[in-house]
């Protein structure tokens, strides 16, 4: 099958959407090494694949590290909160918290506000909330299948699963 490679012109935001490698190959000899700099990939997928896909599933697994979504929760319950503080209410380091806390910032669900010497954490977008409360709602009807699912792993994931 062949691929599609898409590159996004960080100047301009275009992306371009290259069906062979060869192509590929082509239109970095053609063009200027400025705007060779400026190009950079976005993913490459088999053509039938909509890359739009990629960033969906890719957005869900932002939100699909257990860790991430006590955040979460624990910024929706008790307001702005620094990584020190999160650390002590979740039992893990404080390293572990901030590559958590970056990782929903660059996803655009958290935002840092710093005061004074202090940087406390917040829910950026609202819309995050109402999909987990989503996502909850959906477990009270299929809790036992989603944590005996054969594809899906996790630290709910029994050791022998039926079915598989």
């Amino acid at each position: 099958m062949p691929q599609r490679h898409v590159f996004l012109c960080a100047a301009s935001g275009q992306r371009l959407a290259l069906v062979t490698a060869l192509a590929r190959i082509t239109l970095l000899r053609v063009i200027s090494p400025e705007t060779r700099e400026r190009l950079r990939p976005v993913s490459t997928v088999p053509d039938s694949t909509p890359v739009r896909g990629d960033l969906v599933a890719k957005f869900f697994r932002g939100l699909g590290d257990p860790t991430r979504l006590r955040i979460l929760e624990l910024l929706r319950d008790e307001g702005d909160l620094s990584a020190g503080a999160l650390a002590a209410l979740l039992g893990v380091t404080h390293a572990e918290v901030s590559n958590h806390l970056s990782c929903l910032r660059w996803c655009g669900f958290v935002a840092a506000r710093r005061s004074g010497g202090e940087v406390t954490s917040r829910i950026a977008d609202h819309r995050v909330l109402r999909l987990l409360e989503l996502a909850r709602s959906m477990l009270a009807d299929n809790a036992e299948h989603v944590a005996t699912c054969c594809m899906i792993e996790g630290p709910t994931a029994p050791l022998v699963r039926p079915g598989c």
